[in-house]
């Protein structure tokens, strides 16, 4: 009987320990989170803020249009190129170690190409080479944050909700920058480049303090045996695999078309330019950003769940996209970019989702630094090739965003069913 009590009483002790342990656990989370959900927030604001500012820097630094759109490609360029270099050194050296350099890297750069647009005369080359170091810290910062938050939560659910924060944080970053941007500019106009450091120096200390990257005890492989490894994995896993990059590319090319072909309706037809136009461009950025939360909560870890609600969403982006070859009313085309950024927003978090948990620990990096190269080409595609569709074939501009965005909801109900036989997690 002793022993009875003894065991009921050791079982109680543990039952209060594991409780104790979980409660402690939910604060270090929601601390880590919040951090983590910074870098995302900064690099977003460190590009897209520069946006509305680019006509003030044209004039200011006497150069064309097409000069002064380098300044954004340059960023997006060098991004895509080494994203997927900062992937396999976090498989290898570890994530922060990877993340606190990028970020001191890509502040670094808006300090150069600030303090060159203070003190230069002829500023615009040093402002590119700042522009150029900014890329290079934004591929090792973003994109390592997605298997992060893979190594950090071993509940798929935890990671699900938890990715989903991260994409809302990077939506919010979207809403955020024309308006913060615009504001910024209205006092000296190269004052969005020195605010990227102070941004970059407040997310590195947040990592610093709050995150604590988990230990990989295994010893990595050699760079042979890992592309080797690495190619067999997309091998065996390469319908669904395939299907996510470009799924994710194409998400991310119809939003920044989207938003470029808003920006200049405002501005050219209805003359509505500065914080005014940041306003209005908020509004289907902000139904995405609390679609995405709302998704990333609701999906935890049921995988066919999240394939259901990518087909639903890019149903949505062909629904919003088409209804915009009927009106060129202003408040038309917002409600209809509003129901486009609800199917973005609720496509995204369940490709975050697939992608990290679908994949093992030692290639996490790797690929889903991939995935983030993929989505950048969207980024950096969707603002020029949106202005040549309606220099030069506006009557079919968004037939070819529909077509597109259907190849990808194809690609998504036929592909992402085959991670349920392969990649599910017990």
């Amino acid at each position: 009987m002793d022993y009875v009590n003894e065991d009921k009483k050791l079982k109680d002790i543990s039952q209060k320990v594991q409780k104790t342990a979980k409660k402690k656990n939910v604060k270090v989370s929601k601390m880590a989170v919040f951090s983590l959900s910074s870098i995302p927030l900064v690099m977003t604001l460190g590009n897209s803020m520069l946006i509305p500012v680019l006509p003030s820097m044209e004039k200011q630094l006497n150069v064309s249009s097409f000069q002064v759109s380098m300044i954004i490609t340059v960023y997006s360029f060098l991004a895509i190129l080494l994203i997927p270099v900062a992937g396999y050194l976090s498989d290898h050296i570890g994530r922060k170690k990877v993340i606190i350099p990028s970020l001191i890297i890509a502040g670094i750069g808006g300090a150069i190409a600030g303090i060159a647009a203070w003190m230069l005369d002829n500023s615009y080359w040093v402002i590119i080479i700042g522009r150029a170091l900014q890329g290079i810290g934004a591929a090792g910062a973003f994109p390592i944050v997605l298997p992060l938050v893979g190594d950090l939560f071993k509940n798929e659910e935890e990671v699900s909700s938890t990715l989903g924060i991260i994409e809302t944080a990077n939506t919010f970053g979207k809403v955020l920058s024309p308006i913060l941007g615009a504001v910024l500019a209205g006092f000296i106009w190269y004052i969005p480049f020195l605010s990227i450091p102070v941004f970059c120096l407040l997310s590195i200390i947040l990592i610093l303090i709050f995150v604590k990257s988990p230990k990989n005890k295994d010893k990595p492989l050699p760079f042979k045996e890992f592309i080797k490894h690495t190619k067999e994995v997309i091998q065996q896993d390469k319908k669904w695999l395939y299907a996510i990059f470009l799924i994710g590319a194409i998400v991310m090319f119809v939003l920044f078309a989207e938003m470029f072909y808003l920006s200049n309706i405002l501005e050219k037809t209805y003359h509505i330019k500065n914080i005014k136009k940041g306003l209005y461009l908020a509004i289907p950025l902000g139904a995405l950003c609390i679609t995405s939360f709302i998704t990333g909560k609701k999906i935890k870890k049921d995988k066919n769940l999240m394939r259901w609600i990518t087909v639903i969403g890019l149903i949505l982006i062909i629904i919003g996209t088409i209804a915009l070859n009927f009106s060129d009313n202003m408040w038309f085309i917002i409600i209809f970019l509003t129901i486009a950024g609800i199917g973005i927003g609720g496509s995204l978090p369940p490709l975050d989702a697939l992608i990290t948990e679908g994949i093992e620990k030692e290639e996490r990096g790797t690929l889903t630094s991939l995935y983030s190269s993929m989505r950048f080409i969207g980024v950096a595609a969707g603002p020029p090739l949106m202005a040549l569709f309606m220099k030069h074939i506006s009557h079919i501009q968004f037939y070819i965003l529909c077509g597109v965005t259907l190849l990808a909801a194809l690609a998504a109900f036929f592909r992402l069913k085959d991670i349920d036989d392969g990649s599910e997690t017990e």
